[in-house]
């Protein structure tokens, strides 16, 4: 149920933003159940694949999961290093692999 107090003074809202323009929504091919397409923005689909991109991804992925497991050996004692080089390998690792993700 509405509330007249509320739904006048909704009306009074809009009544007091005369300076707002409104314009009613393109119809396309004569339409309106059909979606609006967002003219605005064009997505472009390139034809050849970025090898580059998925080169350096891989590459970012592989060291650093492997920094990441040299850091996991440091820290427990499983490859010879002080704690502070295996907090090293891990910001390195966490770096790297993020990107590569």
């Amino acid at each position: 149920m509405l509330d007249t107090a509320s739904h006048t003074q909704t009306e009074t809202e809009m009544e007091e933003r005369t300076h707002v323009r409104y314009a009613a929504l393109l119809m396309q091919d004569g339409h309106r159940d059909r979606p609006h397409e967002d003219l605005r923005y064009r997505f472009e689909l390139h034809e050849d694949v970025q090898w580059k991109s998925i080169a350096v991804a891989l590459f970012l992925l592989a060291f650093g999961s492997l920094f990441l497991v040299i850091s996991h050996f440091i820290y427990t004692r499983h490859m010879g290093g002080d704690s502070s080089q295996a907090y090293g390998f891990l910001v390195l690792g966490v770096l790297l692999f993020l990107p590569g993700k």
